[in-house]
């Protein structure tokens, strides 16, 4: 018979197997539709002036908790776990946002992106040190001076009533259908805010939105003693960081970032700072130097650039942003690969030693995530390497246009042990990089 203590074993068994839904991982394939965005907060005034922006997120089936950032009573992680996929920081001036990572510094938040994670940061002219570092650590420098703001004496929306000129019509996108979307933006983004430099030695940070030529960071309400140190195009208003993750692998099974969260054996990942420019699990990140750009006043606002006849009825500020978010949170842009095969042609079975001369075939089933259900991915630069120290055959795959790539060589007239290599990385996608090993055993012809 059971004893008290068991019993209490028991419930407690229960008590962690009802958390276990709660508990929340990076992005998943197996589980692409489960999405927790923690939205953090100056004031919660905030939930009703950027309202359009994060009702996009909730119509898309997005579950966002909102809290005030300096709140000690949130619970980030539960049991080693994280409780949410992603995280919105819309608290620039709160000094004391860390409360809740219980950690000093910016480690919590760098931690949650380390570990697959999503973030969108949203700063201004407030902006606490904290908060700078988090950019820093992401390749991202605001301006050094705290009452530098971005000023266009060329490029500003003429609605603006202030006459500073701080209020930017700014409509140099990058040119990425990925990132932003295949429909194009036509109005200018209103912006409003402080800007930022790239960090030279991060290769994954890239700029998604720039100041025009004649913009410059300043004071709008001194007079310049010097010049500015950022001006022109080197302004970024909003940038984002593709991270990356490098995987090792020799199954069948899906390739990419989540299988790192499993554990699954023969993975590894490269988790290292994003100021070096190295890999962070395939999460996201966007920086933008303006809280006003996600709010509604801005999506609704009417838009003419100066200098330009063209007037709008609406900035481009909703379109941009919903379409940047959906990147951000893997609503695009996100692979995996299955089905993995190899085997000699007319064969049906993967044999585990290829002889010179074989003829045999090689494919893979690539997909890609659009929001709502798994679409085939269509390219033609995906390539697969029989590998062995170098590349001895380097093929590009073909495809029928559903999602299987695939193609036919001869085996090479070299012994050794060999690996089908696919390693795949282009802009606005998450990177795939997938191996599998087989003996190459040289065709011995013996005469009588």
């Amino acid at each position: 018979m059971a004893g008290p203590n068991s019993l209490t074993i028991s419930f407690f068994q229960l008590f962690l197997i009802s958390l276990l839904p709660l508990l929340a991982f990076s992005f998943s394939t197996d589980h692409p539709t489960d999405r927790r965005i923690l939205v953090l907060l100056d004031d919660l005034s905030l939930k009703s002036s950027h309202s359009l922006f994060f009702s996009s997120l909730q119509s898309r089936g997005f579950d966002l908790d909102f809290k005030l950032a300096d709140d000690p009573t949130i619970a980030v992680k539960r049991y080693g776990q994280y409780l949410y996929d992603g995280l919105i920081l819309f608290s620039p001036s709160t000094e004391n946002l860390f409360r809740v990572w219980r950690v000093v510094g910016c480690g919590g938040v760098l931690d949650f992106v380390d570990s697959g994670h999503d973030l969108i940061l949203a700063a201004d002219s407030n902006a606490a040190d904290l908060v700078r570092n988090i950019a820093a650590e992401c390749g991202v420098d605001f301006d050094e001076d705290p009452s530098a703001v971005v000023i266009d004496h060329t490029g500003y929306a003429i609605s603006e009533t202030e006459g500073d000129h701080t209020l930017i019509a700014a409509a140099d996108f990058i040119q990425s259908d990925t990132i932003l979307g295949s429909k194009k933006i036509e109005a200018p983004v209103l912006f409003k805010g402080i800007g930022h430099s790239l960090n030279p030695e991060n290769s994954l940070v890239l700029k998604v939105l720039s100041a025009s030529s004649s913009s410059y960071s300043s004071n709008p309400t001194t007079k310049l003693s010097s010049p500015p140190s950022l001006t022109g195009n080197a302004i970024s208003l909003v940038s984002v960081v593709q991270s990356k993750t490098t995987i090792k692998a020799s199954t069948t099974q899906v390739f990419d970032g989540e299988a790192l969260a499993a554990g699954s054996a023969g993975w590894d990942a490269a988790c290292c700072s994003l100021r070096q420019g190295k890999a962070r699990n395939n999460a996201r990140t966007m920086i933008s130097g303006s809280l006003d750009m996600f709010s509604n006043r801005l999506f609704r606002s009417g838009v003419q650039k100066s200098g330009s006849l063209n007037k709008y009825g609406k900035s481009g500020n909703e379109q941009f942003v919903t379409e940047l978010s959906k990147w951000i949170f893997h609503e695009r842009g996100h692979l995996k690969a299955v089905n993995v095969k190899h085997n000699k042609v007319g064969e049906a079975e993967e044999p585990s030693i290829y002889r010179i001369n074989d003829d045999l075939e090689f494919s893979v089933e690539i997909y890609e995530w659009s929001g709502s259900s798994w679409v085939p991915y269509v390219a033609n630069d995906v390539q697969v390497q029989f590998y062995m120290m170098s590349p001895y055959v380097l093929k590009t795959l073909s495809t029928n246009q559903k999602g299987l790539y695939h193609t036919s060589f001869k085996v090479p007239d070299v012994y050794g042990v060999f690996q089908f290599k696919v390693e795949y990385q282009r802009l606005g996608y998450t990177s795939l990089s997938l191996s599998k090993q087989v003996s190459h055993h040289v065709l011995l012809v013996f005469q009588n």
